[in-house]
Order: structure tokens, then sequence, then C-alpha cells
């Protein structure tokens, strides 16, 4: 079934899914109840249990990186009946509006990536966009719980030390509210496997607001509640 997730692994409909194997360990320590780890394979935490309301959930780490959430959401998708993939992670923030500490809900994800190449568009270029109807329950959920969140697009990249300090610009003038290393893959295998994907980030630093001081590598793993708190409301 698969040589990267545990072939026994049991999920729920609805993963979330953090970059980092720890931040997957912190969430299920801190917002699961009754879980188990399902998984372990090459040091990538999977586990399965319920939120606080009584509904099964996942939450799985997806790795650094395009190739890496490719490989975990595909199988994922394809191998374990999973129908909804919600990314949970960290962005640089492109617009002033967006400060540290601030919720993004994308729309949507470009990229520069060769990842959509693999489909054989004939010069075409595909948009990946996040599901609507997740969309629109994050953003209630959001509102209802007093979190304030950015809605709209977002730039994933292949790069993280850019030789071009200033090439963030060209999409930051474009509306493109903060940048990540995943989404795009995820969005692309949701569309090409008829699933459901969504991605919800915490601002932890920024290009444009040079007074704000990012999140710190702890902050990074354990600091991100109102986040999770907004994920586990996706459960079904």
């Amino acid at each position: 079934m698969s040589t990267h997730i545990n072939n026994d692994a049991k999920f729920a409909k609805t993963v979330l899914m953090p970059g980092d194997p720890l931040r997957a360990k912190y969430i299920a320590e801190n917002f699961l109840v009754d879980y188990k780890e399902v998984t372990s394979v090459r040091g990538i935490l999977g586990f399965t249990g319920h939120t606080k309301a009584g509904k099964e959930i996942s939450v799985m780490a997806s790795g650094m990186g395009i190739p890496s959430i490719g490989i975990y959401s595909y199988e994922l998708y394809a191998f374990y009946g999973v129908e909804n993939i919600i990314r949970i992670g960290t962005c640089g923030g492109y617009q002033k509006e967006c400060h540290v500490g601030d919720v993004i809900i994308s729309t949507s994800a470009s990229s520069s990536s060769n990842f959509a190449y693999q489909f054989d568009l004939k010069g075409g270029v595909l948009s990946p966009c996040s599901d609507f109807g997740l969309i629109l329950k994050a953003y209630n959920n959001a509102n209802t719980m007093g979190i304030k969140v950015h809605v709209g697009p977002i730039f994933s990249s292949d790069v993280f030390y850019d030789v071009d300090p200033n090439y963030y610009k060209k999409y930051a003038d474009m509306g493109i509210l903060g940048v990540e290393m995943e989404s795009y893959g995820l969005f692309l295998n949701a569309m090409r496997l008829h699933k459901k994907a969504l991605c919800i980030l915490t601002v932890s630093d920024t290009f444009v607001n040079k007074d704000e001081k990012e999140l710190t590598q702890k902050e990074r793993q354990e600091k991100l509640n109102s986040m999770f708190e907004l994920a586990m409301t996706m459960a079904e």
C-alpha cells in the first residue's frame, strides 16, 4: 500500500498536516483525546483520535516542501480513505495588514514549482485552489471563535534562501498574502484525486513590517494555538 506510511494506519476522513513531526505530536498531546500514534515511518509522526467535542480527526506531519507533502498527501488520499487534508503551518507575510501571529486562510496557491508539469498540460498553467466549502467553514468558525483571519492567495516556494532578496515583491504586488512551501502540491493532489484541501497559516515572520519580531523556533512548534483550535473545528 505505502512505503512512507504504516500500512496498518487508521486515519479519520479529515487529516491536519503540519510540516514538523514534533508539531504533530504537540497537537495530539494537547488538542486530541483518546488518540493513538498510527505511523512513525521515516520519523513522520501521525496520530488519530478525537477532538474534545468528540469528533474523529487525525494529524500527521508532511515534512518540508512540495515534494514531501506531495508524497504524503497523495498516499493519504489514494490509499487510506482520507477525504480532507488541511495543512496547518507558518508563513512569511507579504502584506502590511498580515502581522506576525495573524492567521491566514488560503484561497489558492501560486508557485514557480515544476510539480504540475507531470500533468502535461501543453503549456497550460494550473491554479489550484482550496475547497470552497472548507474555506467557508473555517472562515465562519474563526468569526464565531473571535479569531481574526485574512483570506486570500498564497505563494508556495521551492526556495527558502533566495539569491534575490527582493523576489517576493513581484508576488506581493499581485496581492499574494504570504509565502510557504507546501500547499501548491497538496492542492494539486486534491484536484487530481477529486478530494478536498485547505491551508490555514500563522504568520511567523514578515517581509514588510520590519519592526515586528519573528516567532522563535519554540514558538513555531508550540505557540500557534489559535490556528490549532480553529483546525480542530474542521473535524466532521
